[in-house]
């Protein structure tokens, strides 16, 4: 079993998974002003309460977007576990040829996902993860991580509206009963809602398109679970892809 850590602009995925089975997936808030003593509070809480040692934790690796954290993390871990995490970067082994202008900068959380990804599903294929940005990652049919899109996450979007118009309050993300809303909420639901249903189809559409076949659809993040069953296209959730390319990464670089 190996921790496996995903730092993301608001939220911190931590899990523990090995090849059976994922024991736990829990998210935390990213906040660049804790200490790695208060980080390693968090990732031995959440141990404990799903009543796993320390001792059965045999590595650890780490996946960020958020770079001047890396080095509070990885203290955070070596205290808790007594072992430094692996790190997803340039020269990390992938097994995924990456063809983009410059490599280095594709975000390591969407080269882990795509690394998932291929080892479960049919090439070519795009891996939808929804967070604070949503992006979406081709691989195409030899297994080439050729590109992708990224554009603004539900909750961002949401938090621009109601931040630059007066009169728009801030609302929760609920699923409206129609598109055509009857007040204000239920409008500004049905047009954050709908509208990312809608370019996440369409964005598919454009993509095959460009690929000249159809491709396997997978999406991952927490916000993926309410958008992808109002989408035409098949979509696979699997909450657990990016905990998974992390163990794959792992084994490949122990």
């Amino acid at each position: 079993m190996i921790l496996a850590i995903d730092m993301g602009n608001t939220n911190t995925v931590i899990g523990a998974i090995d090849e059976k089975e994922t024991h736990f997936i829990e998210r935390v808030t990213t906040d660049q002003g804790r200490t790695a003593t208060e980080y390693a509070v968090t990732i031995k809480n959440i141990l404990e309460m799903h009543e796993i040692s320390p001792r059965e934790i045999e590595g650890a690796i780490l996946s960020s977007v958020v770079p001047p954290l890396n080095a509070t993390i990885l203290s955070a871990v070596k205290k808790v576990l007594g072992i430094r995490p692996l790190l997803v970067g340039p020269g990390i082994k992938t097994g995924i040829n990456i063809l983009m202008d410059n490599p280095k900068t594709v975000g390591s959380d969407m080269i882990v996902d795509a690394v998932a990804a291929t080892h479960e599903h049919p090439l070519p294929l795009v891996v939808i993860d929804m967070g604070t940005a949503t992006t979406m990652s081709v691989v195409d049919q030899k297994g080439n991580y050729v590109g992708g899109v990224i554009l603004p996450g539900l909750k961002v979007s949401l938090d621009s509206l109601s931040g630059k118009t007066a009169q728009l309050p801030y609302i929760s993300l609920e699923l409206p009963e129609k598109v055509i809303g009857k007040n204000t909420i239920d409008c500004m639901r049905a047009g954050i809602i709908f509208s990312n249903v809608d370019m996440i189809d369409g964005i598919l559409d454009r993509m095959e398109r460009e690929l000249g076949e159809p491709a396997t659809a997978v999406a991952t993040g927490g916000l993926a679970r309410f958008i992808t069953p109002l989408c035409r296209h098949k979509i696979h959730y699997d909450d657990a892809l990016l905990l998974k390319g992390l163990l794959i990464l792992y084994r490949k670089n122990a």
